[in-house]
């Protein structure tokens, strides 16, 4: 996993509790703690951080990635403002994300593996997004569509229809937009 992902982790947990909760969590999750943006890190230790966090706020570990992703965007879109300015929306930004940003991450950070969405209209102008990737982060997934709802000012209500972590092939959740 590319150091970007461990960066903005640490960034978004000292902002919201501090550089001693940091310093605990990466001497509770047996981790260096030392990444660089385009390093390349095991993904045992985002698990690692994260399962420490959800030790110690007592949530499970999906809460703490929904958490993350949320708190991550407002990041993102400061360090990359250019993945922001072309989208009026949140729908725009995230059926952006495999052909503009994912494309856009993989310049900055040769080497990066990143998950693969499908995307497909569902009633009512709700959107169905099927996750894919080894790592299985689609709780991650799911918090940056969350943060970037927020980002733009929007609500949104995200169901998992499906999720590897129960057995599926796939991870599947319908976003909704209240209007």
């Amino acid at each position: 996993m590319k150091g970007i992902v461990f960066n903005l982790l640490e960034q978004s947990v000292t902002k919201a509790y501090g550089a001693d909760v940091w310093d605990d969590l990466v001497d509770e999750a047996g981790v260096s703690g030392a990444y660089t943006s385009l390093g390349n890190y095991l993904d045992s230790e985002v698990v690692a951080l994260v399962g420490a966090a959800s030790a110690k706020l007592g949530l499970p570990p999906g809460d703490i990635l929904r958490w993350f992703g949320q708190a991550a965007m407002p990041l993102l879109a400061e360090h990359y403002p250019k993945f922001f300015v072309n989208h009026v929306s949140s729908r725009d930004f995230i059926l952006s994300v495999n052909k503009i940003i994912h494309p856009e991450v993989h310049k900055l950070y040769p080497g990066a593996s990143c998950p693969f969405f499908k995307f497909r209209e569902a009633d009512a102008g709700a959107l169905v997004m099927d996750y894919e990737s080894p790592r299985k982060l689609c709780d991650l997934a799911h918090g940056f569509v969350v943060g970037a709802a927020n980002f733009y000012h929007e609500k949104i209500d995200v169901v998992h229809q499906a999720c590897m972590h129960h057995g599926d092939n796939a991870c599947v959740m319908e976003i909704k937009w209240a209007h």
